[in-house]
């Protein structure tokens, strides 16, 4: 195959990576990038040499490449809502354990989860643990009275 059919396939796999965003296209990219200079500078293999040269250099790129690029550019990291963690929210239903309901932070209305111990009444003081988009995880703060507002 010529070198500049390699180029196009090359241009058009990185034009999905940029598009879907998951740093797996790319190193296929490259393989194709790689196949074409191959090519270029006058290696004449045959069509399947150069599959497998295609497949074998974007397989090594994607399992040992793309680990060290997560890492170096985060992509791992998962993402932390604001600093909502820590804040004390009010429930505004009763909410036995491992069930969702409602809950009051910064004058918001939030769906809630309770992922602590013990049920939370309506009106209680929590803390917010963890936060899935607009589910906040939240549990009781230690013993209180119920304040009903």
């Amino acid at each position: 195959m010529s070198w500049w059919i390699w180029v196009l396939i090359g241009i058009a796999l990185l034009a999905i990576e940029f598009a879907s965003t998951t740093m797996h296209i790319g190193f296929f990219a490259g393989g194709a990038f790689l196949v074409a200079l191959m090519v270029g500078v006058g290696w004449n293999g045959p069509l399947w040499q150069q599959l497998l040269l295609f497949t074998v250099t974007s397989l090594v790129a994607l399992f040992f490449l793309r680990p060290i690029a997560m890492r170096k550019f985060k992509l791992n990291e998962g993402k932390v809502v604001d600093s909502l963690i820590g804040e004390e929210a009010r429930a505004l239903d009763d909410i036995d354990v491992k069930s969702r309901g409602t809950a009051e932070l910064r004058g918001s209305t939030w769906s809630a989860e309770n992922v602590g111990p013990t049920p939370l009444k309506k009106g209680q003081r929590c803390t917010v643990a963890r936060v899935d988009g607009l589910l906040l995880h939240i549990r009781a703060v230690g013993n209180q009275e119920i304040s009903h507002g």
